[in-house]
């Protein structure tokens, strides 16, 4: 593939995920390709169909974030460290809110992806033994807990927050969690990243305070 088609194809399958996750998997496909600055044609070119779009979609998110799983675990000397980075990956890949939104949309009989799927639920079912082992992550924390946590990190929350802020608070939550499931006693934490908000932030993203005096 060249290089150009590469990156349409990447930009693609980027604003795929986004698209449905956002709009369902019934979105219209010229919001993808609109979202990914490309023409219809272009997404046709590559895609004959809702259906190849959306099973596209599914193996291009699987099959990432198996990728980095296995590079977590071979890069990461930390246990914990390596899950940690793995979910704030996950996050950006949108992998839980991807797959629910999408996986009853393909054949249940599809090898192709039932192989992937596999593939990585098993790299982060190591990573999860691999920081239970190393005594990182607390015992009764299972592999099914985080994941289902992850998911529930993974949905844009409700209302007019703009994604990047959306996705710097997913981080931001992802590292409460963590602290949460690390085992024992360990050193003080990193400060959290993205925004502290207050009260008055959150009100603020419904809309403007209505004037003193006002009805309900």
């Amino acid at each position: 593939m060249r290089a150009d088609a590469r990156r349409n194809r990447e930009r693609l399958m980027a604003a795929a995920r986004d698209v449905f996750v956002d709009q369902g998997p019934d979105a219209p496909l010229d919001a993808i390709a609109a979202a990914a600055g490309v023409g219809i044609a272009t997404l046709y070119r590559r895609f004959p169909d809702r259906r190849a779009v959306v099973r596209a979609v599914v193996l291009d998110v699987l099959g990432r974030a198996a990728e980095e799983a296995r590079l977590a675990l071979a890069e990461e000397p930390d246990a914990f460290q390596a899950l940690a980075r793995y979910l704030h990956r996950a996050l950006d890949l949108r992998i839980s809110a991807v797959m629910p939104a999408l996986l009853d949309h393909v054949p249940p009989d599809d090898e192709e992806i039932a192989s992937i799927r596999t593939r990585s639920w098993g790299l982060f079912q190591q990573l999860t033994d691999r920081a239970h082992a190393a005594g990182a992550l607390r015992p009764d924390a299972t592999f099914a807990d985080i994941g289902m946590l992850l998911v529930r990190l993974a949905w844009p929350i409700p209302g007019p927050i703009p994604r990047d802020l959306d996705n710097r608070l997913a981080h931001r939550h992802l590292e409460l969690l963590l602290g949460a499931l690390r085992a024992g006693h360990v050193a003080p934490a990193a400060p959290l990243p993205g925004p502290a908000l207050t009260v008055a932030d959150l009100r603020a993203a419904d809309g403007p305070e209505p004037p003193p005096g006002s009805p309900p």
